[in-house]
């Protein structure tokens, strides 16, 4: 998981969302309301297409699931589950990118609450996974820094997954090798090759890893967190580099 901007919608976007939350809000029982946002939600020639369309922009690389971060975004999934706040069915904040495992197989209607109703899952929108997870780079392993993150290993099966624990194993050592090659391109003069390089680096799945890595590396105990691996640590650290991979704009 890392953070993610959420952007506006098309302003006919956004009315035909209005419009299908009052036909919800209009039913007389929480039951009636149920049953009609799904109706309207199982409708294909609803907005559905539109908000696709522009959730697969604000995910992280090619348009990776918005939770685990591997596999491709495939699903609207509602944060807050439709059968449980069907008000919600139509809200745009409400909706993430996810892969269909993640959605179906996960997460599915599971949404974890504090004693005070408060949702435990981390939305990468509107809160940053670095406040509530720390992932372990050499075992490709999170643990949890809050009882939301805590929540979000165990519905999206962040460490009981092996494909994903191997995958973070893997992207770790690629994208140390990444900013070895960015070094070598930089300081030959090769811009347009070390600006390739921080593309392909972005747009692989597990961009989680990379994110880790530069957030690890100004931590208090990074000398600890990369033991036996001072080369790498110097070059997150490297002014030049962070500045390279970082300023995306």
């Amino acid at each position: 998981m890392i953070r993610l901007r959420r952007v506006a919608l098309p302003w006919e976007t956004v009315t035909r969302l209005g419009e299908y939350t009052e036909e919800i809000a209009g039913q007389t029982t929480e039951k009636a309301r149920r049953a009609k946002a799904a109706k309207l939600w199982a409708n294909r020639r609803t907005v559905r297409p539109a908000l696709l369309a522009v959730l697969t922009k604000m995910a992280p690389g090619h348009e990776r699931c918005m939770y685990c971060g591997d596999s491709q975004g495939t699903d609207i999934d509602h944060f807050d589950p439709k059968s449980r706040t069907p008000l919600r069915t139509f809200d745009w904040l409400n909706h993430l990118l996810a892969c269909s495992y993640c959605n179906s197989n996960q997460k599915r209607s599971l949404f974890p609450t504090d004693g005070e109703g408060a949702p435990l899952l981390v939305d990468p929108t509107l809160l940053d996974p670095l406040d509530h997870l720390r992932l372990v780079l050499p075992l490709g392993e999170y643990r949890a820094r809050s009882p939301q993150g805590q929540a979000c290993i165990d519905v999206f099966g962040l460490n009981s997954r092996p494909v994903l624990v191997k995958g973070r194993v893997d992207a770790y050592a690629t994208a140390r090798h990444s900013l070895e090659l960015w070094r070598i391109a930089t300081d030959k003069g090769q811009r347009d090759k070390a600006r390739e390089i921080v593309q392909v680096s972005w747009n692989r799945p597990l961009a989680d890893v990379l994110v880790a890595m530069f957030h690890q590396s100004e931590h208090t105990a990074a000398e600890a967190l990369f033991a036996g691996e001072d080369d790498v640590l110097a070059l997150l650290r490297d002014p030049e580099l962070r500045e390279g991979f970082l300023d995306r704009s």
